[in-house]
């Protein structure tokens, strides 16, 4: 496949298009298997998992303990990476939001980047053979 270059409308920088895209989404822990299930049945087995700490617009949560309050600032969440060819984009995301919806506060984000180049260490394959 040749690389396509254009020009991104939201930085105006000139970006390389090899037709492939990495997918992020940040989601609750408790909401991977399902997340996982779903990749599955779409097609996508590939994934890298990490288990982070953050928070969103709400900082965090207040819980109580033994009639105490406290603040937790940093909530567990689960990074799923995914790289994909751009015509499964949209259905990966789909999925991934489908599977990880409880429409509650801190569900999660997808976030997608353009992936320049790809290479399977093993075969030498570049690009989206790679996957």
């Amino acid at each position: 496949m040749n690389p396509v270059t254009h020009y991104c409308a939201v930085t105006g920088y000139k970006e390389v298009c090899n037709g492939m895209k990495k997918i992020e989404a940040i989601i609750r822990p408790e909401k991977l298997e399902a997340v996982r299930s779903a990749l599955e049945a779409v097609g996508y087995a590939g994934l890298m998992i990490t288990e982070i700490e953050g928070h969103g617009k709400q900082k965090g949560i207040t819980q109580q303990w033994r009639g105490k309050k406290y603040k937790v600032e940093l909530l567990s969440k689960v990074k799923i990476e995914i790289v994909v060819k751009d015509q499964d984009v949209e259905r990966i995301i789909k999925a991934i939001s489908d599977a990880a919806k409880t429409g509650k506060i801190g569900d999660g984000k997808i976030f997608v980047y353009p992936i320049e180049d790809a290479l399977r260490i093993r075969t030498g394959e570049k690009g989206e053979a790679a996957l």
